[in-house]
């Protein structure tokens, strides 16, 4: 799926190597995992949440946040990543922390990706039948899709990787440009549609 996290995703691999992009990529899941679990419990409270005004609230407030994050990042300056003498990019535990705790938050603040599990939860409410003929259970089809997308986005991880070389810093102040423009865009897409709304 592309949206705002697909271009941190493939930055963080790009500039801080495969196991930054992954700990940003474990707490983007987390935060899918905690959507998934209010879904699944407050299913008819998620539904009033997906329809009622509360909506428009989350929408107007994580638009703001991924303005606010674009607007941050557009200006950015990049910097050399430190590297040891075999060439690969050093980082501390904080720093793997700290990116998961981004992957985490910019997750949780787009409230699209709430109403994308209610509509996940929806279908998966409806029978959902196996090879023998059994109706699968729930909680196996959210633990594949779940499952599917972390294997796309290693994919996506050491793709990106393989890009590392041709980067320069113009290219990746090029690069936070288009972050930056990406989350305004999605940002103010937010926010027009949480003030249509109200």
């Amino acid at each position: 799926m592309i949206g705002p996290v697909f271009f941190i995703l493939l930055e963080t691999s790009i500039r801080k190597g495969v196991r930054a992009a992954i700990s940003f990529d474990i707490g983007v899941i987390l935060s899918d995992l905690i959507y998934i679990l209010i879904a699944y419990i407050f299913y008819s409270e998620v539904e009033h949440l997906a329809e009622g005004k509360n909506s428009e609230i989350a929408k107007i407030l994580g638009g703001s946040l991924f303005v606010i994050y674009g607007v941050v990042t557009f200006f950015k300056k990049p910097k050399d990543p430190t590297v040891d003498d075999d060439g690969n990019i050093i980082q501390n535990q904080k720093d793997y922390w700290l990116l998961f705790l981004k992957g985490f938050l910019l997750n949780f603040a787009n409230p699209l990706v709430i109403f994308y599990w209610f509509s996940i939860m929806t279908l998966a409410s409806k029978k959902t039948t196996m090879a023998n003929g059994e109706e699968a259970p729930v909680l196996l089809l959210l633990a594949i899709i779940m499952t599917t997308f972390f294997l796309f986005d290693l994919l996506k991880i050491l793709g990106a990787k393989q890009l590392r070389p041709l980067m320069t810093i113009t290219l990746l102040k090029a690069l936070n440009q288009l972050i930056g423009i990406v989350f305004i865009g999605f940002g103010v897409f937010l926010l027009i549609n949480g003030f249509i709304s109200v």
